[in-house]
């Protein structure tokens, strides 16, 4: 169970990192590393990341509460169908005003700000690691997308690991920006981010499906409520 979590955190992870490129990647490209000897570009820049994989595990914790109570209540169906259905709605009007929430607007301008100065400022190695903790709280529709699917486990450290395996997908491509930047055009960015709503609708889709208990292995496994919430069962019995 443990793997197959972090596994389906990952591969949302690896294959929604391209976006990242678009999303990320203006702050990985400006990290002031280019002057730094190749053995000290590699530890920074994998602090940072380090720090965006610990800022997702944290997201994921946080989210993770939510989705525990919905479990303990039975309602973990009902959970998945409306995590679904919200994403097919930010898909859909994710440029309506009626959408934007002041308050996280301004912690957004916070984050914002905090990271400008931290990226002008006196480096320290755990300059580098809170720089891409700050980062991974930025908002991004790719994260929302793994929001959603970390929710859905129904437990605290399931959505913290599936969070913190997103982010490891997330890891290599992110990597590679940062070393190899200057050879990554606006352009090419500007496309890696028009992959989003992709990923956005095929997670809506796959939670609708598993909260509609189909019965069909890890697409739409059955879901039997016990005394503790309700589990999962990937394989019928005979």
């Amino acid at each position: 169970m443990l793997f197959q979590i972090l596994i389906a955190g990952f591969t949302i992870g690896i294959l929604g990192s391209f976006h990242c490129v678009g999303m990320c990647g203006p702050i990985a490209l400006t990290l002031p590393v280019q002057d730094a000897s190749p053995l000290k570009r590699l530890g920074v820049i994998s602090l940072y990341n380090l720090g965006r994989v610990l800022a997702y595990a944290v997201i994921g914790a946080i989210f993770g509460v939510v989705g525990k109570q919905f479990f303990i209540g039975g309602y973990q169906q009902s959970l998945s169908i409306a995590l679904g259905v919200l994403l097919l709605l930010f898909f859909f009007f994710s440029s309506a005003t009626f959408i934007r929430i002041r308050l996280f607007e301004r912690f957004t301008t916070w984050l914002k700000q905090r990271l400008g100065q931290l990226m002008t400022g006196e480096k320290k190695s755990y300059t580098f690691l809170l720089i891409g903790f700050l980062n991974g709280f930025l908002p991004c529709g790719l994260v929302y997308v793994a929001v959603a699917g970390a929710v859905a486990t129904g437990a605290i450290w399931k959505s913290a690991l599936f969070m913190a395996g997103f982010g490891m997908g997330t890891f290599p491509i992110m990597f590679m920006v940062t070393v190899l930047g200057k050879y990554i055009s606006v352009q090419w960015r500007n496309t890696m981010r028009r992959m989003v709503p992709v990923f956005i609708v095929l997670m809506a889709v796959l939670l609708i499906l598993r909260g509609l208990n189909l019965g069909i292995p890890y697409l739409s496994p059955e879901m039997k409520k016990t005394e503790s919430g309700t589990e999962s069962c990937c394989h019928k019995k005979h």
